[in-house]
């Protein structure tokens, strides 16, 4: 899923004036039609939040989704090790979220309604940034956020050493060390349940663990959380993945119709 090719995005937004405040959008096809308004989703790259891993990887996603009927915006934001790190990173993605409707809307007049809320999904470390964005534009901008193997809980993925030190880079050290940015960053006392929020998660992941996501489910009833057994971390963002199909399509159109 890193190096797949994909074809590249129908058009590119400017939402800040940094090298990374750019969006990615990807239009379903009109079939000679008249443009109609479809639902948008906000869908935020992984790769524990550094500059190696950009948003090209979710192209092919972007691409099926956009072919079953979705806007589909794919923003990049700074990343650690360029001129990116906490808050900044988190920052960007809360920025392209909230500037996305009403900038594609102007580019693209008819293809989405400014107005309504969209879907926010984010996968590993972008799953981070999607809960922590989605939950703070609130309920009137965002309809749901679906979470795919997010990196939820900071403090354990610190302990953990999940992505070799990934969290430690973008928060500036332990959690001892940066209490406040740790607190800042903690998207699991946000989880108010005034925004739908679905994780899924697979067993067999080994870059995000399976253990962090069951543990949040069991403390925050009011998450959908729908673990897939034998599943590991890139298929969720796979379209030729079973589970795209199965799971994660179904939960982006409707997430009421996925039960843990």
């Amino acid at each position: 899923m890193l190096s797949r090719p994909a074809e590249g995005p129908d058009v590119v937004l400017r939402y800040a004036e940094h090298a990374d405040g750019v969006i990615d959008v990807f239009l379903p096809p009109s079939l000679g039609r008249p443009a109609q308004p479809g639902p948008l989703v906000v869908a935020v790259h992984g790769g524990f939040w550094r500059q190696e891993f950009d948003r090209f990887h979710l192209r092919p996603l972007a691409h099926a989704l956009a072919a079953r009927g979705f806007v589909v915006a794919v923003p990049e934001y700074r990343r650690v090790g360029g001129s990116g790190g906490w808050p900044l990173t988190a920052y960007d993605v809360e920025a392209a979220l909230a500037a996305a409707p009403a900038m594609i809307e102007a580019a693209a007049p008819g293809r989405v309604d400014a107005a309504a809320p969209c879907v926010v999904t984010g996968h590993s470390a972008g799953g981070h940034l999607a809960l922590w964005a989605g939950l703070r534009v609130g309920p009137t901008r965002v309809s749901c956020i679906v979470a795919l193997a997010p990196v939820t809980d900071l403090s354990y993925a610190a302990a953990a050493n999940l992505g070799d030190g990934a969290v430690q880079a973008l928060l500036g050290g332990q959690p001892d060390d940066v209490p406040e940015s740790y607190a800042e960053a903690d998207v699991l006392r946000r989880l108010t349940g005034d925004v739908p929020v679905t994780i899924i998660q697979g067993t067999d992941d080994k870059q995000v663990t399976v253990e962090m996501n069951r543990q949040v489910a069991i403390d925050h009833p009011a998450v959908t959380y729908v673990e897939l057994e034998g599943v590991e971390h890139f298929a969720l963002i796979d379209p030729l993945s079973p589970v795209f199909e199965s799971t994660v399509l179904p939960a982006l159109q409707d997430p009421t119709v996925v039960r843990t």
